[in-house]
């Protein structure tokens, strides 16, 4: 079973990417994406759709 979550910047917030994450037994996804509001790569952590 797959689901789509949020990855959210911790540094400003903002909600940057929408992948698809599988969901038996699997955690909190945390990436290195780019922010485009910081023009740099920061740390994302999945946050679920609200």
């Amino acid at each position: 079973m797959r689901e789509y979550v949020w990855l959210e910047c911790n540094s400003c917030g903002e909600r940057n990417y929408r992948v698809q994450k599988e969901t038996r037994g699997a955690g909190r996804l945390e990436l290195k994406k780019y922010c485009r509001r910081e023009r740099k790569h920061t740390s994302h952590k999945e946050s679920r759709k609200k």
